[in-house]
C-alpha cells in the first residue's frame, strides 16, 4: 500500500512540474504576425513566409504579402521559394549517408575522388583537400566555378561539364585548412562526389536517400519553372534609389545546384528539423546514424580570429543570449531564407523572402526572443489585477514625426507596446501593469512601476487615444 502511494505521488508530482512549465504562445504569435506584416510594409518586402517548429509538431506559421505582385498571388506557408545555400545542408546528409555506408572518409582527398580534378594547388606547404575541408569551407578552394553566375540580368549558370573545363584553370586561394572561406565550389565538389561514389544521378540521389523518406514532396533539386508565379514565388531584387524593387529574370543553377539549386518552402524544412529532432533523440538510425547528425552539428572548423566556427555541412554559433543554434542561410537572386534549430530546445525556425537585399536571420532571431518572452501560465502573482477588456486598448497609435507607430496589444493579462518598424522586436517591447479603469503602468526590468499610460475615450466610448508623459497618440486602428 505505500508502494503505491508513493507511486501516485511521484506521478501528482511529475504532472505538477509539467504544467508548471505549460505556456500559451497565443499572444506571442499575433504579436509576431504584427510585426512581421508591419516589416514587411516598411521594407517594402514583396513577401514574407516563416513557421516555428517545436519538435515535431508546427507551433505557428504565417505568410505576407505576395509571391506574385502583379497577379495578386499571396504568399503562404506552402509557397515554394529558391532556398539555395540551405541545398548544401541535403548535399552534406547525402555525404555523410554515404559515410556511414563506409563508402567514402572525411580524410579522404578529393583527387583521389574525382579523377577529373585538376585545380592548381599554388602553395606547396598546403595540407590535402579533402571531404572534410569542403564540408567545412577550409579547402583554401576559390568561393565560385570559373563562371559569372552571379551576373544579371541572366544569371547564366554552368553547367557540370562546363564547371569541369574550367576547373583547371583556377587555383587556390590558401593552403588547406588555414582559413575559412566560404565555397560554392566546394560544395558542388561535394554533389560531384555523391555522383562518382553512389554511380547515381545527384538528383536521383537526393530524392531517393532523403527526401522521399522524409516525405518533402515540395523540396527540390531545382525550380519548378511551370510554377513560376504561381505557387514558386517570384523573386525581386533589392530596393533601387526610387524605393521600388524589380522583378529578377528565372534561373536554375545547373552545375552548382549541389551548393545553390534547390527549392522548398517552410512547410518542409520544418519537416528536415523535425526529423533531426527525431534523429537526435532516438539515437537510432534514420537516413543517418543519430551519432552521425550529432557530429555533423558540432565545431569542426574554428578561424585563427576565434569567430567562426562550422560544422559539417552546418554553421555553428553562438546566438546573442549564449544558445548554441545550427543550420543556415541562402541567398540567391531574387530570394533570401534561413533555416535555425535550437537542438537543445528543440525549436526551429525558418523564414523565406521572395527579395534580395535583406536578411531573414534578423527575423528568426526576432521571433526565437518574442518567444522568449512567454512565461508559464503559473508564473501569475496573487491577488494582480487584472483589465476587464484588454481588448479595448490593442490598436496602432500615431508617433509621427518621431517613429512612425506604435501597436499595443494584450499580453499575459498585461499590455505591451511595440514601436513599428524594429529589427529588434524584444528591444523595443515594454509591459504594463493594470492599475484602474483605463490607467496602466510600465513595469521596469526590476519589477517596479514605471510611467503611466492613460486611455481616454470618445463620445460612445471607444479609445481613440492614449496619454503618454503627456503626450498623446492618436489610435490609428
Amino acid at each position: 500500500m505505500k508502494i503505491f502511494i508513493s507511486f501516485l505521488s511521484l506521478l501528482i508530482f511529475l504532472s505538477s512540474s509539467f504544467s508548471q512549465d505549460e505556456k500559451d504562445y497565443s499572444e506571442a504569435f499575433s504579436l509576431i504576425e504584427i510585426w512581421l506584416e508591419a516589416q514587411k510594409d516598411f521594407e517594402q518586402l514583396p513577401g514574407i513566409t516563416a513557421i516555428i517548429i517545436d519538435d515535431q509538431k508546427v507551433l505557428w506559421s504565417g505568410g505576407f504579402g505576395m509571391a506574385n505582385i502583379n497577379n495578386e498571388v499571396k504568399a503562404n506557408s506552402s509557397t515554394l521559394y529558391s532556398i539555395c545555400s540551405i541545398s548544401k545542408l541535403f548535399t552534406s546528409v547525402a555525404i555523410m549517408k554515404l559515410y556511414d555506408e563506409g563508402k567514402l572518409r572525411l580524410d579522404d582527398q578529393v583527387i583521389d575522388l574525382l579523377p577529373w580534378y585538376n585545380l592548381e594547388q599554388i602553395y606547396p606547404e598546403s595540407g590535402p583537400v579533402t571531404i572534410r575541408t569542403l564540408l567545412t569551407h577550409s579547402s583554401g578552394l576559390p568561393r565560385e566555378a570559373a563562371y559569372p553566375y552571379w551576373t544579371g540580368p541572366d544569371f547564366s549558370f554552368p553547367t557540370s561539364d562546363q564547371i569541369k573545363t574550367k576547373l583547371g584553370e583556377q587555383e587556390t586561394l590558401y593552403p588547406a585548412s588555414t582559413y575559412f572561406q566560404y565555397s560554392n565550389l566546394a560544395l558542388t565538389l561535394l554533389g560531384e562526389i555523391v555522383r562518382e561514389i553512389s554511380g547515381q544521378a545527384y538528383d536521383q540521389y537526393i530524392q531517393e536517400n532523403i527526401l522521399n523518406p522524409l516525405d518533402l514532396s515540395n523540396t527540390r533539386t531545382e525550380l519548378p519553372e511551370s510554377m513560376l508565379g504561381k505557387n514558386l514565388a517570384i523573386g525581386y531584387s533589392s530596393i533601387n534609389r526610387d524605393g521600388k524593387r524589380e522583378k529578377v529574370n528565372f534561373f536554375q543553377a545547373k552545375g552548382i545546384q549541389a551548393a545553390a539549386g534547390f527549392s522548398s518552402n517552410v512547410e518542409d524544412l520544418g519537416r528536415f528539423a523535425s526529423w533531426q529532432f527525431r534523429l537526435l533523440s532516438t539515437k537510432e538510425t534514420e537516413i543517418l546514424r543519430s551519432s552521425t547528425l550529432d557530429y555533423m552539428q558540432r565545431v569542426h572548423w574554428t578561424d585563427p580570429d576565434w569567430k567562426t566556427t562550422r560544422g559539417l555541412g552546418f554553421g555553428v554559433y553562438k546566438s546573442s543570449d549564449g544558445t548554441t543554434l545550427v543550420g543556415h542561410g541562402g541567398s540567391c537572386p531574387g530570394y533570401r531564407s534561413s533555416l535555425t534549430l535550437d537542438t537543445k530546445s528543440k525549436m526551429a525556425y525558418v523564414v523565406m523572402i521572395n527579395a534580395s537585399g535583406t536578411n531573414p536571420g534578423k527575423y528568426i532571431e526576432g521571433i526565437r526572443n518574442i518567444m522568449k518572452k512567454v512565461k508559464p501560465l503559473n508564473d501569475k502573482k496573487e491577488n494582480e489585477t487584472v483589465a476587464e477588456n484588454l481588448k479595448d486598448y490593442v490598436g496602432f497609435y500615431n508617433q509621427q514625426p518621431w517613429w512612425s507607430e506604435m501597436y499595443i496589444g494584450a499580453w499575459q493579462g498585461k499590455l505591451v507596446s511595440l514601436d513599428l518598424p524594429t529589427y529588434s522586436p524584444e528591444n523595443s517591447m515594454k509591459f504594463f501593469k493594470y492599475i484602474e479603469k483605463d490607467v496602466f503602468r510600465r513595469i521596469r526590468d526590476d519589477d517596479t512601476l514605471g510611467e503611466t499610460l492613460v486611455f481616454e475615450r470618445d463620445s460612445i466610448g471607444k479609445v481613440f487615444r492614449v496619454n503618454s508623459h503627456g503626450n498623446y497618440s492618436v489610435r490609428i486602428k
